[in-house]
């Protein structure tokens, strides 16, 4: 029996427009564990976007600050859970930067409209805290993430931490769709920019926790497990 998986993710709060915008576009809301309706996007019928969200829907709504990674021989969920909760205790609530609707490459993401160091020293927090508790990365493993495309400092990310993109190399993003050609991925970003700003979702945010998600089986949807505190509160 494969073991589950774990991530720790950007999670916006469940009351906030951002999360109930980014569900919606998914399809999957990663903490209540149901399917709310997709947004009317103009160009797009529920089909076609069903489609085009296949991929990120397993993940649910979120910004990787640690990949998915399964745990270390020896190591126990309490384990995670009680670094993890330390990890976050020692970090301040922050305002998210403002989001914006961008390609990166062929899938379609909020990214950040001016440099976030807060969220890269969270993303690092997270990546150098917590690898003690990875299990290193097969040799099929290293191979799925294609290292004959990574950069030499990608490719000793990978080896060092489990994920090429992290510390300089991290880009934090919010996924929004799969993979689209390049007609279709423009349709995509207009009609989401559109919904983005009408729902209200680009008002400003304060990131308060760290989400630590798990995968149970292969081919399953993360769900959010828990939400962790950072220190000083809301």
């Amino acid at each position: 029996m494969t073991a589950p998986r774990y991530a720790l993710y950007l999670a916006p709060p469940a009351e906030s427009a951002l999360w109930r915008f980014g569900s919606c576009v998914l399809g999957y809301d990663a903490e209540a564990g149901i399917e709310p309706a997709f947004p009317d996007l103009a160009g797009f019928d529920a089909e076609e976007w069903h489609k085009a969200t296949a991929e990120p829907r397993r993940y649910g709504f979120h910004g990787t600050l640690k990949a998915p990674f399964r745990l270390a021989e020896g190591v126990t969920l309490s384990d995670l859970e009680a670094a993890a909760a330390a990890c976050a205790a020692g970090h301040h609530p922050f305002e998210m930067p403002p989001l914006e609707v961008r390609a990166i490459g062929p899938f379609v993401a909020l990214v950040p409209a001016v440099p976030a160091p807060k969220l890269a020293d969270l993303a690092a927090a997270c990546v150098t805290e917590l690898d003690g508790f990875r299990a290193r990365l097969s040799p099929a493993d290293l191979a799925r993430r294609r290292p004959d495309r990574l950069s030499a400092r990608q490719l000793g990310y990978l080896e060092a931490y489990g994920y090429p993109y992290v510390l300089d190399e991290f880009r934090f993003h919010m996924t929004l769709t799969g993979p689209l050609e390049e007609a279709e991925r423009g349709h995509a970003m207009n009609a989401l920019a559109d919904a983005f700003h009408a729902c209200g979702a680009d008002l400003p945010l304060t990131v308060a926790d760290l989400a630590l998600y798990v995968q149970e089986a292969p081919g399953t949807r993360f769900r959010l497990a828990r939400r962790l505190p950072f220190g000083g509160g809301r």
